[in-house]
């Protein structure tokens, strides 16, 4: 009998199973490695020309420039694009932020199994929906909708709009992921709280939103990252006029005026008839890097906070 044991071989045949596995660690790594290296090959693309137009133009008049006028004038200050991505970014903001958050508590809370399961897809729907389709929408019926409202004159293109429709682009990121992070909160913890005579209101605004604060606010920063991003919507409804209030009025005005962000001016010069290698056609580096470094920033400051404020209930 203890012959037999010692003839039997319970590691079995690893040969195979060990090139399988060195063949899945050399495809996932080459898939990483991909992902790596286009990030590296676009920050790249967008350096050397930017260090090219920076060899021309200095940083300082850049960045603090209250003019953009690259064709006319040849001034390429990067704040009136800056104010106008944060103005449309801000519109959105408040529409995106309390209407995605409502939406994924009811999700989450207050919904039906079957009904959320009905609604939620249909809600990322919205996600789908080509951006140009949204741009067009807030052009040629939003505009006029909201320039029919007593008070409002509103130009053709305006930043109020397109605020108001990118916000709603918008609310599936916020609601799917914010309704994701509540639905991890243990339901212990929801439990424990009706026994202590809570209410479902209680529930949802006492525990399960600030339980799952980490996962919401990475949503609202993700979302607001994707706002900054956005082109088509800007570029058909928003116009393409860059301006910096020089006032407190004509900052509470900007919403109704027409105004240009810091993507919409790439696509201006990106079709417009500058040469290759000139300062204008450099220009559309300088901002896509200041656009980019925005944008990781804002991504960083997302997985800061999910991190710092993320709860472990193991």
């Amino acid at each position: 009998m203890s012959n037999d044991r010692r003839g039997v071989d319970l590691r079995g045949d690893r040969g195979s199973q060990d090139l399988r596995e060195r063949v899945y660690h050399a495809v996932f790594f080459a898939c990483a490695a991909v992902s790596v290296l286009t990030t590296v090959g676009i920050i790249l693309s967008l350096a050397v020309p930017a260090a090219g137009f920076f060899a021309e133009v200095s940083p300082a008049e850049f960045l603090l420039g209250t003019q953009f006028s690259p064709k006319i004038d040849g001034v390429f200050g990067v704040l009136p694009l800056v104010f106008g991505t944060l103005l449309i970014t801000v519109g959105a903001a408040a529409v995106a932020l309390p209407f995605g958050l409502l939406t994924a508590i009811y999700l989450s809370e207050y919904a039906l199994t079957r009904r959320r399961a009905v609604l939620k897809p249909l809600l990322e729907v919205l996600a789908g929906v080509p951006t140009v389709v949204y741009g067009y929408f807030a052009l040629v019926y939003l505009t006029p909708i909201l320039d029919a409202i007593p008070g409002l004159e509103l130009g053709t293109f305006n930043a109020l709009s397109a605020s108001i429709i990118m916000g709603i682009m918008i609310i599936p990121m916020v609601s799917s992921i914010s309704e994701d992070a509540m639905s991890a909160v243990p339901d212990s913890l929801r439990e424990a709280s009706y026994g202590l005579g809570s209410t479902k209101f209680d529930v949802s605004t006492s525990v399960v939103v600030p339980s799952a604060a980490s996962g919401i606010a990475s949503s609202f920063i993700l979302a607001i990252s994707r706002a900054v991003g956005e082109t088509m919507i800007v570029v058909v409804a928003a116009g393409q006029t860059p301006r910096l209030p020089d006032s407190l009025p004509d900052l509470l005005t900007a919403f109704f005026q027409s105004t240009q962000t810091m993507t919409s001016a790439i696509v201006q010069l990106g079709l417009s008839d500058l040469s290759g290698g000139t300062t204008g056609y450099r220009a559309l580096f300088a901002i896509g890097l200041t656009l980019f470094v925005l944008t990781l920033g804002l991504n960083v400051l997302s997985d800061v906070i999910v991190r710092r404020f993320e709860e472990d209930y193991d």
